[in-house]
């Protein structure tokens, strides 16, 4: 079963992924926060992480880097209503697969992690 950690400190958008997820049969954990997804990735490392870029704290780009030193091989898709090229550009040079605009449809959501289950 794959693993799957979304991070995001906007509760409501967790809990109806975690929602979503676990109907499709994902082992998946959350985090409200980038330290807090750092700690839970350290004990139970994930295959695929939904991470919001914007949050207080440590941001989605320094989670990311973060995340994918500890863990390479995780693939990570941001989760963002930012639509800036820099950040999206920024993403990918730090080794994000996606960036998918909030508000997103759950079909192309589910789309996306399909193919990167089967990458």
């Amino acid at each position: 079963m794959k693993k799957v950690l979304i991070v995001d400190d906007e509760d409501d958008v967790r809990l109806f992924l975690q929602d979503f997820l676990e109907e499709r049969r994902l082992d998946v954990s959350s985090a409200a926060s980038g330290e807090e997804a750092l700690e839970i990735a350290e004990k139970n490392p994930p295959d695929i992480v939904l991470l919001d870029l914007m949050m207080p704290g440590m941001n989605g780009l320094e989670c990311l880097e973060k995340l994918l030193k500890k863990n390479p091989s995780a693939k990570v898709i941001m989760l963002t209503a930012l639509n800036d090229d820099v950040s999206v550009e920024k993403s990918k040079q730090l080794g994000a697969r996606h960036y998918i605009l909030k508000p997103f449809s759950l079909a192309y959501l589910e789309t996306e992690l399909v193919k990167l289950i089967g990458a």
